[in-house]
């Protein structure tokens, strides 16, 4: 069926209210969870295939976390979905305010192919949840996860509920020229520009989940050890290939010498001492973001690691010290498994090089000092963090995940992916009498004196 077929299709199917009843939300979120927990083996392989990650990560970080949130969303979805009682003011009494929340309709959900299971079906979930139909495009990168995810939504979904499109740039760009009445992006931040400018001509609004430079500060007082572990795992997770991974290291000079002994143990504990033997350490998604991580190194500022191989894709967790402003590696997302290192002398040297940056996706702070962590919080904008840890922030349902400014808008998970895939439609149920003469011609100043007492 045609791009612009199943878009009308689902129209219809959403406008003669198939999509309404929570008895069906409920039901279908309930069937695509067993759905999911049956190929749970067959979408980790499927994954493997793309990304190399291990049976383990694949759940703990795809599959698991899908699950959990499809058990969040059942678990609350009566409770989000009542109508909110709103206080009524004086100047509108005799009458009752209420907040209903309704689905925008047919949505369009764009996922990337760094964790292509995971960024697909969380939003999926909370489209679903709230009452929308829905055409999933997931990234023609990583082609095994996405012909796993087409056959499950083919075993759940009719198409007119739910269809998902394969394919390239071609097929982006003909989704991109339907009208939709939501759009949610997960991606890069120059077609995020491309998506809101397809959105404008139509005024739909959008989710932009986008990415950046997020910094991660060692401060002196913080517990180098455990920084040293909670990094590296959030550093090479995936091989680096994370939104919110810590894209490079700001460290006090005082204390880098020891923190760096420490983030060396801390790899070979995990990866050993040569990652790409370790069956479970995953590659680089294809040889084009293999050549681009290449070209960004700099061999002589290499403290550890280097080694790579592009017929496997592999590129093992690798330091740079000493890395300057200017450097290649300090002018994009790096999305590799490559920490760049920059050392500063004063905690307001570090803050003022994070601040003259574009606001990032995540920002993380290791310390113990009380009054490092408030300015961190009250003078840093990024979309959300960790204290003392990382990335570890958004594997949760109960807070909403998202960007600001060149990292994105909007945010979801939880509560806040039914808020996003709803329009929040506020009703006023004024009584019939009495009907206070107050707002009608002709005005007295006795009406004037009431207006005022009404309105201040």
């Amino acid at each position: 069926m045609e791009i612009s077929e199943i878009v009308k299709k689902q129209k219809e199917f959403f406008a003669a209210g198939g999509t309404r009843s929570m008895a069906k939300r409920l039901e279908i979120l309930k069937k695509l969870h067993q759905a999911i927990k049956n190929r749970e083996e067959q979408l980790c392989e499927a994954i493997q295939a793309d990304l190399g990650k291990s049976a383990t990560e694949s759940y703990m970080c795809e599959v698991g976390l899908t699950l959990s949130e499809l058990s969040f969303q059942i678990k609350h979805l009566k409770k989000w979905a009542k109508p909110k009682r709103r206080k009524t003011d004086l100047a509108n009494f005799p009458g009752k305010s209420f907040a209903l929340r309704e689905p925008y309709g047919c949505v369009l959900i764009m996922s990337p192919w760094n964790y292509p299971f995971l960024l697909c079906m969380e939003p999926l979930v909370g489209a679903i949840a709230a009452g929308n139909c829905c055409v999933l495009k997931p990234s023609a990168y990583s082609s095994h996860t996405s012909a796993a995810i087409k056959e499950l939504i083919e075993e759940v979904f009719p198409e007119e509920y739910v269809a998902v499109i394969e394919g390239g740039r071609a097929e982006n760009r003909a989704l991109l020229e339907e009208r939709f009445d939501y759009i949610f992006f997960t991606g890069g931040i120059n077609v995020g520009k491309m998506v809101l400018q397809k959105a404008a001509v139509y005024l739909t609004p959008v989710t932009l989940e986008l990415g950046g430079k997020s910094p991660c500060i060692v401060e002196r007082t913080a517990d180098l050890k455990l920084a040293a572990t909670r990094i590296a795992f959030g550093k090479y997770l995936n091989c680096g290939q994370t939104c919110v991974a810590p894209d490079y290291l700001l460290i006090d000079k005082a204390v880098k010498k020891d923190f760096l002994e420490h983030f060396k143990e801390a790899i070979t504990q995990m990866y050993g001492e040569n990652a790409l033997h370790n069956p479970d350490y995953g590659k680089i998604i294809n040889e084009k973001h293999f050549d681009r991580l290449k070209a960004l190194i700099i061999p002589e500022k290499i403290v550890y690691g280097g080694q790579g191989n592009r017929e496997t894709l592999q590129l093992a967790p690798m330091v740079m010290d000493h890395v300057r402003e200017s450097d290649a590696i300090m002018q994009e997302e790096i999305f590799g498994p490559i920490l760049p290192v920059i050392e500063y002398e004063t905690i307001d040297e570090a803050f003022e090089f994070v601040q003259k940056r574009e606001k990032p996706l995540a920002a993380y702070l290791f310390t113990r000092n009380k009054t490092v962590e408030k300015r961190f919080l009250k003078e840093f904008s990024f979309g959300g963090g960790c204290i003392n840890d990382t990335i570890v922030h958004l594997a949760t349902s109960r807070m909403g995940f998202g960007g600001v400014g060149n990292s994105g808008m909007g945010s979801y998970h939880g509560w806040k992916s039914f808020e996003t895939f709803t329009h929040e439609k506020c009703i006023l149920k004024k009584y019939r009498w009495p009907d206070l003469p107050i707002r009608y011609q002709p005005y007295a100043s006795v009406k004037d004196k009431l207006v005022h007492i009404f309105l201040r």
